[in-house]
């Protein structure tokens, strides 16, 4: 399982992959489109808030951080340790109409 700490670090070492999903979600985000430095600041100050184990083909996570601007962005993402990289599934702004302190499903 990816931990936060493997995240950043991966995050620091420029250790990490856009899916083309999360590339289109992040162009095309109904709030408005997403930066790649923006994913970066919310997973440094980010938090874990679900873990998905079943994920195939490997386990990832669900990570709520914000922007230096306080932009609250979530992150899905999984490891790789064949190729020892961070894989980011997709990256979203939350709709606070679908979570509560955007942490917690309604």
């Amino acid at each position: 399982m990816i931990t936060l700490e493997k995240t950043r670090k991966h995050f620091i070492e420029n250790k990490v992959l856009y899916t083309s999903h999360a590339k289109h979600e992040m162009e095309t985000d109904e709030f408005g489109s997403i930066k790649e430095e923006e994913v970066f600041q919310a997973v440094v100050n980010g938090e874990i808030i679900e873990a998905y184990k079943t994920d195939k083909p490997y386990p990832s996570v669900l990570i709520n951080g914000k922007t230096i601007k306080n932009r609250p962005l979530h992150i899905v993402c999984s490891y790789s340790p064949e190729n020892d990289i961070v894989i980011i599934i997709t990256v979203y702004h939350p709709n606070p109409a679908l979570w509560i302190s955007f942490r917690r499903r309604k």
